[in-house]
């Protein structure tokens, strides 16, 4: 792993940690509800994004038939994965604070900390492989 790929590896964990190092500030500080905010909506979602990102791009996307756009796979998968970083962020929030909720153990403070961990875990868990597209198979006596 080169030292660029470790630092972008290592960037949401580091959110999420100035997100909860941003606690300690006054509680109406637009620096602590930004930290926090921008680690809520993206954090957790871009770590285990990047723990699959090897298996998103096995498959990249097509472009359209009748418009040859070169960089249409490139904006495409790059959109792709901004979306689900995002979406799976949000998905993460609602879970962890769902089962904070029905353990009566719900504090924004335990939400936080709950998922700068999962973010910690998540950039430090070994990448998924992208699975080899399978080959077409023909039958015995027909043309391929």
């Amino acid at each position: 792993m080169t030292p660029q790929e470790l630092v972008v590896r290592m960037l949401p964990p580091f959110g999420g940690w100035l997100a909860l190092a941003a606690l300690a500030l006054p509680g109406g500080s637009p620096v602590r509800g930004a930290a926090v905010a921008v680690f809520l909506a993206a954090g957790p979602g871009a770590a285990l994004v990047g723990l699959c990102g090897p298996a998103l791009r096995a498959r990249p996307a097509r472009g359209p038939v009748e418009r040859r756009d070169p960089d249409f796979a490139r904006r495409s998968d790059l959109l792709e994965r901004l979306m689900l970083a995002v979406l799976l962020s949000i998905c993460a929030v609602m879970t962890v604070a769902t089962v904070l909720i029905a353990t009566r153990t719900f504090s924004a403070q335990r939400v936080l900390l709950a998922l700068t961990l999962l973010t910690t875990l998540a950039a430090f868990c070994p990448r998924l492989r992208g699975a080899s597209l399978p080959t077409p198979r023909t039958q015995k006596g027909s043309a391929p």
